[in-house]
């Protein structure tokens, strides 16, 4: 059987990459392009020259080039869909094209959602509807994070005590880092997040807000803590992400260190063979040196042929589950489990205290907190 894929929000200049666009539609198609069983049939964007310029690269027909996601969806019924809009309209896109019941599943970039509301409504909106619906968390499929959960389950750090990382933010980068705490804990349930920010400067990321820094708690029913450091004290962690055992320790994306090491304690830091990979994806081979760990997976004109990216990996996940009838490790479920961790961060900031979850809000605190002139950020110039 072959299945036909669309993607909504195509993006512009695939080669530009900016706060406003990274032109994920074009990383999404190239996935699916490499799968067998799968043919690219249509797509949509608000911007018709976007989505023409798109239809072009990738061989389709003109008449199944749509301005409105909904048309699209009702007069081609794709099997699958990817949504790479901005995070600020995911909510609103994959729910009317879920009440279209034209399609099987959906594939929506992360972050979630602009609101806990809008997570919810896409699950229900979905689940209501018979679709699959996925986020993607794609580097769940890097070969640093999978080995690391590797270690973890043959016990050679003992039993997981505590989850930390260090990063850019909470949300539109965090988002992955706390969906790889969801993966090593099992997707334990959260129970309850403290959290502290810092926002004086505006820092707007594919139209929502970000905090310039912060620091948050959080505990899973397992007994297992988390810890996040963000902006300017995310070196206090150290690395992207790490997993404190009873016994070791295992790092990953160190600082000015190895992909991935771990440690037994009374021991030395043991560095593993990524297989030529950094947290972001395949390195480039023309990249020489430390530089190597700096680069993303898709660099213009540099080629890694042979090399399936995480992005690949991912979309082929979502298609197993489509042909199995099964589940894909990147459910919505699982999405919903860690976006509701950093809403609760940022709640527990507006109520300056600890939030138990689960979390009975149905705004976003952060934006909620800035339109009020609680958080008065500097606008960006």
């Amino acid at each position: 059987m072959t299945y036909t894929v669309a993607v909504v929000g195509t993006g512009a200049n695939p080669d530009e990459q900016s706060r406003d666009g990274f032109a994920m539609g074009y990383r999404h198609a190239r996935a699916y392009r490499k799968i067998d069983d799968c043919e690219l049939v249509a797509c949509a964007d608000i911007v018709r020259e976007n989505a023409e310029q798109f239809a072009g690269e990738f061989g389709i027909r003109a008449d199944n080039v749509y301005e409105d996601a909904g048309a699209m969806a009702r007069s081609v019924e794709p099997d699958i869909v990817s949504v790479t809009v901005p995070p600020t309209v995911h909510a609103d896109v994959v729910t009317g094209l879920a009440e279209t019941g034209s399609v099987t599943a959906i594939h929506c970039e992360k972050p979630m959602a602009a609101t806990w509301q809008g997570c919810q409504e896409m699950v229900r909106a979905c689940e209501g509807h018979g679709v699959r619906l996925t986020i993607n968390h794609q580097r769940r499929f890097g070969t640093p994070f999978r080995k690391a959960k590797s270690l973890l389950d043959d016990g050679e750090i003992g039993t997981l005590e505590r989850v930390e990382f260090g990063g850019k933010n909470l949300f539109d980068a965090g988002t992955h880092q706390f969906d790889l705490c969801g993966y090593y804990t099992d997707q334990a349930a959260p129970e309850w997040v403290l959290g502290g920010i810092e926002y004086t400067e505006e820092n707007v990321w594919f139209g929502a807000h970000n905090a310039n820094q912060a620091v948050v708690q959080w505990h899973y029913e397992t007994g297992v803590s988390g810890l996040a450091v963000t902006g300017d004290g995310a070196g206090l962690v150290g690395c992207y992400l790490r997993l404190v055992g009873s016994d070791g320790v295992i790092e990953i994306g160190v600082d000015d260190g190895p992909t991935l090491r771990f440690r037994r304690d009374g021991s030395g830091w043991e560095p593993l063979d990524n297989e030529g990979e950094s947290i972001h994806g395949p390195l480039p081979e023309t990249t020489p040196g430390a530089a190597l760990r700096k680069v993303k997976e898709t660099v213009p004109g540099v080629e890694t042929p042979d090399r399936s990216t995480h992005y690949d990996r991912a979309i082929a996940d979502v298609v197993r589950a489509v042909r199995e009838d099964g589940e894909s490790e990147l459910t919505a479920r699982h999405a919903l489990q860690s976006t509701e961790v950093i809403f609760g961060a940022w709640e527990s900031v507006r109520r300056r205290g600890r939030v138990d979850l689960p979390l009975a809000i149905r705004d976003n605190p952060l934006e909620s907190m800035v339109e009020s002139g609680d958080l008065d950020p500097v606008p960006a110039e």
